[in-house]
């Protein structure tokens, strides 16, 4: 029987099943004696203690194997517990409306839940999982139900669920949990990240899996091309063995040229950086032959929380980063969502459109103080290693200054306490917004680098919501549009000296690799797992050559035209790249 879903974590792994029980809540508002009211507001603070204690046992349990982002995210639901607006409203609930704990709870959720589902961004819309992992937490101790602890797993296992919680993946040992299936999540999802965290192959989002499987079944996970198949026939079984032989072959291949710089068969070197969202993630973006961090998103010290994080949070995380790093550069970017969306304390009025509202440096421009909070702790940990800020959603030079007039007004205050910071720390600013493309030659004059955000530029340039499935076919990075508005970045900021590199999705795709290398880029910032596979293109070719299929490339009037040209390009040139592993139901 074969599953098909995301795949979020490469590789292939074969073994037997170990089936998470998923608990069910019926939950109905039963009303509760006057008399009986205290009783039940102390069974739900009660229930809220256990669950802090679960979660403290298991981050003690693991601190010493467990990495940095599996602690991160376990201390984010600490911090949810730890919420006085979830637990007061739903005491108040209890006081108010006579009902228990339960139902009262459930109602707070939902109303929270309501918050998440009108955001914009679908990171951020699935931030609601955290919230209701939490939850289900509460349920459980409130309704006396007992924890799985994948921890104490006595043998290889995969595991399959409907969605596993961060205090489940947090309790994952490599040794044992060798891959997982879920029937919930995406790319974006903790469980996404927690795979690529641990590195063992992992599919999301297949529908029908959970009630599938028996633990003690044999199991295919191909992490590669989102597969899974349950009891595979012996046929299927060796294609598998096979392909899995094939991809790790190819792996350790790309690995050899972990250490080789990202130069052209010509010499022209370019930089290899990596995106990140925990600080977790650095070893692997290392391991991988990475120069550093293109793009730190903050946005993580923000979610699943109702108050911003405080200076020494962002300090203690930007320290070990740069400390981390060494000599190697990583750029932080400032916060890049909407107060709105998961700051309750802000006075932030609902948008009818978010994704053109109040938003990243707007927003910081109109609450100074969560600015400076966040520049006063990048510029003390600068001095730690090699730190760059970067500003996200600039449309305009008066932004850029009046953003800059901040964070000089934050370094005249280090300077008076005798705090040190990176005097000459680098400012750049991400190139996302049609009308900074356009005006690149302006904001050239005042920023120290670009990093072109394809994810957004494409949205603004072509007017589409990227999560909107209606529209998602319009989704285009080779437009025509796009790709001028990309060779014009690089060469307003070339004019000027500047380097100008990409942190968007188009970056870690190696398919557009020599297109953006012959447009003049200097540094791709890619997700980890795509470094090598980009380096090994670069490598192959010479600048020239890259040049000459840039500029054919732009010759093209439509995107359709221009995918067909880069495609068959690109598969015929590197073979090995874009079809390594062959297919698992193939002898």
């Amino acid at each position: 029987m074969e599953f098909r879903g995301i795949g979020v974590s490469s590789g292939i792994v074969i073994g037997k099943v170990f089936r998470l029980e998923k608990i069910t809540y019926d939950i109905k508002p039963n009303w509760v004696r006057d008399t009986e009211v205290d009783e039940e507001v102390a069974r739900f603070l009660k229930a809220i203690h256990t669950s802090k204690e679960q979660l403290l046992s298991i981050r003690k349990k693991i601190e010493s194997l467990a990495d940095t982002a599996q602690l991160q995210i376990i201390d984010a639901h600490l911090l949810i517990l730890d919420d006085q607006m979830l637990v007061n409203e739903t005491v108040e609930y209890i006081k108010r409306h006579r009902l228990s704990a339960e139902w009262s709870l459930k109602r707070v959720l939902d109303k929270i839940g309501e918050q998440f589902d009108k955001m914009g961004d679908a990171y951020l819309k699935e931030r609601k999982d955290d919230l209701s992992h939490i939850g289900n937490r509460i349920f459980n101790n409130l309704f006396g139900y007992g924890h799985t602890n994948l921890a104490d797993l006595k043998e290889d296992v995969i595991v399959v669920a409907h969605d596993l919680s961060p205090a489940d993946t947090a309790q994952m040992r490599k040794e044992r949990v060798i891959g997982f299936v879920t029937e919930i999540g995406s790319k974006t999802s903790h469980t996404a990240i927690m795979a690529h965290s641990l590195e063992i192959p992992a599919v999301v989002g297949v529908t029908g899996i959970y009630d599938a499987v028996t633990t003690g079944e044999s199991l295919i996970v191909d992490g590669i091309d989102g597969i899974v198949h349950v009891s595979p026939p012996q046929p299927t079984f060796i294609a598998y063995l096979n392909k899995q032989r094939r991809y790790k072959y190819y792996e350790r291949e790309l690995l050899k040229m972990k250490d080789l710089p990202a130069i052209t068969t010509d010499q022209k070197k370019v930089t290899l950086l990596a995106n990140i969202e925990f600080i977790g993630e650095v070893k692997s973006v290392l391991e991988r032959g990475g120069e550093g961090i293109g793009l730190y998103r903050t946005e993580f010290l923000y979610m699943n929380r109702f108050y911003p994080p405080t200076e020494a949070e962002h300090f203690r995380v930007y320290k070990s980063l740069a400390e981390q790093l060494s000599s190697y550069p990583s750029i932080i970017r400032t916060l890049d969502l909407g107060g709105d969306k998961f700051i309750s304390q802000l006075d932030v009025y609902e948008e009818l459109n978010p994704v053109l509202g109040l938003r990243a440096i707007r927003l910081c421009l109109e609450h100074i103080d969560l600015f400076k909070t966040q520049l006063r702790a990048i510029l003390k940990a600068s001095h730690y290693g090699k730190l760059k800020i970067m500003y996200p959603m600039i449309s305009g030079l008066d932004e850029l200054r009046e953003a800059n007039a901040v964070l000089k007004e934050v370094m005249d205050e280090l300077r008076k306490a005798n705090i040190p910071f990176d005097e000459e720390i680098e400012v750049g600013i991400m190139i996302e917004i049609p009308s900074a493309a356009i005006t690149s030659d302006i904001l050239a004059e005042e920023a120290d680098f670009f990093s072109i955000g394809t994810n957004d530029l494409i949205q603004y340039s072509i007017a589409i919501d990227r999560v909107n499935k209606n529209v998602s076919y319009l989704y285009e990075p080779l437009h025509p549009a796009i790709l001028r508005l990309i060779a014009r970045v690089i060469e307003s900021g070339h004019a000027k000296g500047i380097l100008v590199g990409m942190c968007g999705e188009m970056a870690s795709d190696p398919k557009y690799t020599l297109l953006l290398l012959g447009l003049g880029l200097d540094q791709y910032s890619t997700n980890s797992d795509a470094l090598l596979k980009i380096k090994k293109i670069i490598r192959s070719v010479s600048y020239a050559e890259a040049r000459e299929i840039a500029q054919q490339a732009l010759t093209y009037c439509s995107a359709s035209e221009t995918e067909k040209f880069i495609t068959n390009l690109m598969e015929e040139r590197f073979p090995d790249v874009f079809c390594y592993f062959g297919d698992g139901d193939e002898d």
